[in-house]
């Protein structure tokens, strides 16, 4: 069926945190929090209240901040972690139980008893006056027809939404759209929200066929954390969705920095080779890829970059051809005669040991061959290069990635040596640069730095080198 309504349930807060390593302080989670409501996601599941105390105080502040978004707090089916949830004035309490049989009988509980405690525990919440989901945890491999009837009795007793996840990620879009027809067919009264995890790679796929299936709401992380391997990453699912059905869901200009943020602020980098926010996702490398990019992007990008508000970039290596290494000097301010330019191209093709040409690489390349020099220019802001040492059990490329998201952060660089990154900072004053200097330094596992102020920057020469 066609999809005409979704609903994006943000769980970075509490799926999100789920994930190894992963700890937001009270803060972060309120700056979290208001990012995505300034995307524009319609639900945020502000954690369990019933988790621990910061987590309870995280939600309560959440949920008094005058969001948006509904603010949603998770909980057991048992009416004690009800009372807690309600205590923190959230918009709608999410209770889950799990339902299959190998999850009850380690409950020690039958199937009657597992309707007993959901339909007590809606019925509570709902008697407070907040809007209740039921979460069937585990939905995908439970007995049918238990599942349809604890949701029927969820929805009598005042559910209106039912959450069925994929909690070990083992569905294929046609069983999962099959499963959703199937039981939208037989619960009424009722919408459906999605919970796909990623352990086979579906996620992404396995949320739209829910959605094509009947579902109206799917729950997401930014950057697709959570435990394991995740679950539906919102920058991938939000772009699918414009893209293959011309629906935005949130504001797509914004999820790049969206993902900079919980990146930072959870510790967890993002893979180059990841859709949308992955530094490799609009890169260009092969020689006919870029001859017909510089031509019309469309031949290989599935959508604008500036859709997510990105640029491409034109990779140089030993598989570039004329196009790419013409582009990129251009880009750079240097035009060089079709002579020189095929002499550029030679040196990089010669050159089989070096992966990527930097733009200082290609600027010294076309200053040998043309013997052109450059021109001083003092920079006209507050200029800088940080050298960070890193503590030696952390992993340097998460360093490198959180600074990269600082603002005034202009260059990263993982070097050799006494120091493990290099970073090229601009700033509008000397205050300015310090806030960023002490923002890198506050980043956990960054031992020390050591700060270069630039005199004096070289730019190349504008105009033909000839």
């Amino acid at each position: 069926m066609p999809i005409s309504k979704v609903l994006i349930v943000d769980t970075t807060l509490r799926e999100g945190e789920q994930t190894p390593g992963v700890n937001f302080t009270v803060d972060e989670k309120l700056e979290i929090a208001r990012a995505l409501d300034g995307v524009g996601v319609h639900m945020i599941e502000a954690g369990d209240p019933n988790v621990s105390e910061d987590v309870y105080q995280a939600v309560k502040l959440i949920a008094k901040d005058g969001l948006q978004a509904e603010i949603i707090a998770h909980c057991r089916a048992n009416v004690r972690d009800v009372d807690r949830a309600l205590s923190c004035d959230v918009d709608r309490v999410a209770i889950f139980l799990g339902v299959t049989e190998a999850k009850l009988k380690s409950m020690r509980i039958t199937e009657e008893e597992a309707i007993a405690r959901v339909v007590e525990a809606v019925e509570y919440a709902r008697s407070h006056g907040v809007k209740v989901r039921f979460t069937a945890e585990d939905g995908t491999r439970a007995k049918y027809d238990f599942l349809v009837e604890i949701c029927r009795r969820a929805v009598e007793a005042g559910a209106d939404r039912i959450s069925l996840p994929d909690t070990v990620g083992i569905m294929t879009p046609w069983r999962v759209q099959e499963f959703f027809e199937r039981v939208t067919r037989d619960v009424k009264g009722v919408e459906f929200d999605c919970h796909c995890h990623n352990d086979l790679g579906m996620a992404v796929a396995n949320a739209i066929a829910a959605l094509e299936g009947g579902a109206t709401g799917v729950h997401v992380t930014v950057n697709g954390i959570g435990e394991r391997a995740g679950i539906t990453g919102l920058e991938t699912l939000a772009v699918a969705l414009k893209v293959l059905y011309g629906l935005e869901v949130v504001k797509l200009d914004k999820l790049t920095w969206l993902s900079a943020l919980v990146e930072r602020l959870s510790g967890v980098v993002v893979p180059p080779h990841a859709p949308v926010v992955g530094e490799n996702a609009f890169s260009h490398k092969g020689g006919v890829h870029v001859a017909a990019v510089l031509y019309d992007p469309s031949t290989y990008e599935a959508y604008p970059p500036e859709l997510v508000g990105r640029r491409r970039e034109i990779v140089v290596s030993k598989y570039s051809g004329r196009h790419a290494v013409k582009a990129r000097l251009e880009a750079l301010g240097i035009q060089l005669s079709d002579e020189l330019l095929e002499k550029v191209v030679e040196v990089i093709k010669s050159r089989q040991d070096v992966r990527t040409y930097r733009d200082a690489d290609l600027i010294e390349i076309a200053e040998k061959i043309s013997g052109v020099k450059l021109s001083p220019e003092v920079p006209s802001k507050v200029e800088a290069v940080i050298l960070v040492k890193c503590d030696p059990n952390v992993y340097t490329t998460s360093i490198a990635r959180r600074i990269a998201s600082i603002k005034g952060v202009m260059e990263v660089y993982e070097v050799s040596g006494e120091y493990d990154v290099q970073v090229k900072v601009s700033a509008p004053t000397v205050s300015d640069l310090n806030d960023c200097l002490e923002s890198i330094r506050g980043i956990k596992g960054v031992s020390g730095t050591h700060t270069h102020l630039i005199l004096k920057s070289l730019r190349p020469i504008q105009g033909e080198l000839s």
